[in-house]
C-alpha cells in the first residue's frame, strides 16, 4: 500500500507533538505544586511575624521594642535576646540580670516561676492574669486606662524620674503590700513594683509606654530606661515554639489549622488525576485555591486550652486583648486607645448601651464554662455587627 506524500509529511509531524503536550502538562502540575507550597508558607509565616512583631526586642515595627533595646545598648547595658528557655536560664545563671519577658500560653507555672527565681530584677511587660499572680502574689490585672497621661503619684524614684505616661492596662497590688503602686488611674495603677530580696520586680503593660509607636512622647523612654537598666545586663526572653511545656490534651488534629486537610486531599487528588488521565486529559489549567487563614486562629486556639484547663479569667483576657486589637483597627482608633474608649466608640456607632459593650470588653469575670461561652458569643457578635457596620460606612461615604 503506498502512502501520499502529504500523509507522510502529517504523521512525521504529529509524532512529537504528544510528547511535548505531556511534557508541558507534568510541568504545569510541579509548577502548580511549588506555587501552593510557596503560598502554604507565606501564611504560615504571617501569624509568626505578626507575633514575633508584638514586644519583641527585635521587631521594628510600631509595636516592636527594638528601640528601646538599641537606647539600652547605647546607654551602657549589654541586652542580650534570646528566643529559648534554656538559654535565658544560663545566662541570668552565669551573672544578676534582668530578666524582661511577657507572659506567654507556651510556658507553664513552673517553668516561669523558675525564670523569676533565677532573675535578679525581673520586668514583666505584658501583664496577664496568670505571670502577675505568680511573680506578685496577690496582685491582679485588670482594665485598662482613661487614655490619659499620669503623673507617677507613688514614691518610687524610677518613676519620678521619668514623669507622666500613659497607663495600659490597669494593675491592682496585693492587700496590705509594700510594693510601690505607680500611675493611678480609675480603680488601678499602671505600674507596680516590689522589692524581692537583692532585686526588684516591676510590672506595666508595655504596649502603650515601650513600643516603638510610642517611647518617644512624654515620660516613656526615660521610664524604659530607669526600670529596664538598673543592672549592667538584660536578658530579653521572647518564648519560642520548641519552649511550649503546656498539658499535651490537645490533640494533632485539634492543634492543625483546618484548611490544612483540604488543601492536601486537593493536592492528592490532582497528582493523582493526573497520573490516571495521562493522554486522555487536555492541557492543564492552574487555579488559585481560594485558600484564607484567620489571623485570630492562635488566639483563639490558645484561649481554648485555657479553657479546657479551667482558667476562665486566663482564657477571657486572650479572647479580649485579640477583640479589642481588632475593634480598635476597625474604628481607626491608634494603639493607645484603652479598652473603655474602644467599648464606648463600638457601643456609639453600634448604638449599644455603653456599660453593656463594657461589660463584655473590660468589666466581667467569667467563674465558669458556660460565662465565658457567654463573653466569646457576645465578642463574635459584637465584631460581626462592627464589621458590618464599618463596611457600611465605608459605602456610604
Amino acid at each position: 500500500m503506498s502512502v501520499s506524500p502529504a500523509t507522510a509529511t502529517a504523521a512525521a509531524a504529529s509524532a512529537p507533538a504528544a510528547p511535548r503536550r505531556r511534557a508541558w502538562g507534568w510541568a504545569a502540575i510541579a509548577g502548580f505544586l511549588v506555587v501552593v507550597g510557596a503560598a502554604g508558607a507565606a501564611l504560615s509565616g504571617i501569624g509568626d511575624w505578626a507575633q514575633r512583631d508584638a514586644l519583641d526586642p527585635d521587631g521594628a515595627g510600631p509595636e516592636g521594642t527594638r528601640a528601646l533595646a538599641e537606647l539600652l545598648r547605647e546607654g551602657g547595658v549589654e541586652v542580650a535576646v534570646v528566643r529559648e528557655r534554656a538559654a535565658a536560664l544560663d545566662a541570668l545563671d552565669a551573672r544578676p540580670s534582668t530578666l524582661v519577658t511577657a507572659d506567654s500560653p507556651l510556658l507553664s507555672d513552673d517553668s516561669l516561676t523558675e525564670l523569676f527565681s533565677e532573675a535578679t530584677d525581673v520586668v514583666l511587660i505584658d501583664p496577664r492574669a496568670r505571670a502577675v499572680d505568680l511573680l506578685l502574689p496577690g496582685a491582679t490585672a485588670g482594665g485598662y486606662g482613661t487614655g490619659e497621661p499620669v503623673e507617677p503619684g507613688c514614691a518610687l524614684g524610677d518613676a519620678q524620674r521619668s514623669g507622666a505616661v500613659v497607663p495600659g492596662r490597669l494593675l491592682t497590688p496585693p492587700a496590705g503590700s509594700t510594693a510601690d503602686a505607680c500611675y493611678p488611674d480609675g480603680d488601678g495603677y499602671g505600674l507596680l513594683s516590689s522589692a524581692r530580696g537583692s532585686g526588684r520586680v516591676s510590672i506595666l503593660d508595655a504596649r502603650g509606654v515601650l513600643t516603638n509607636e510610642v517611647l518617644a512622647e512624654d515620660g516613656n523612654a526615660a521610664l524604659g530606661m530607669n526600670l529596664l537598666g538598673r543592672l549592667p545586663h538584660v536578658v530579653w526572653y521572647v518564648p519560642g515554639d520548641g519552649d511550649a511545656d503546656f498539658s499535651p490534651d490537645a490533640t494533632l488534629g485539634e492543634l492543625t489549622p483546618g484548611w490544612v486537610t483540604p488543601v492536601l486531599a486537593l493536592l492528592a487528588l490532582t497528582a493523582a488525576a493526573a497520573a490516571l488521565a495521562r493522554r486522555r486529559l487536555g492541557p492543564l489549567v492552574v487555579e488559585r485555591l481560594p485558600v484564607t487563614v484567620r489571623l485570630t486562629e492562635t488566639m483563639e486556639g490558645r484561649a481554648r486550652l485555657y479553657a479546657r484547663g479551667r482558667d476562665h479569667g486566663h482564657a477571657a483576657d486572650a479572647l479580649r486583648m485579640g477583640a479589642t486589637t481588632r475593634w480598635a483597627r476597625l474604628l481607626g482608633l491608634g494603639t493607645a486607645a484603652g479598652a473603655h474608649d474602644v467599648a464606648d466608640a463600638v457601643a456609639g456607632i453600634l448604638g449599644l448601651p455603653r456599660e453593656g459593650v463594657r461589660g463584655v470588653l473590660v468589666d466581667r469575670t467569667p467563674q465558669t464554662d458556660a460565662e465565658l461561652m457567654q463573653i466569646s458569643d457576645a465578642l463574635r457578635d459584637i465584631e460581626a455587627a462592627l464589621e458590618a457596620a464599618t463596611r457600611s460606612n465605608g459605602h456610604d461615604t
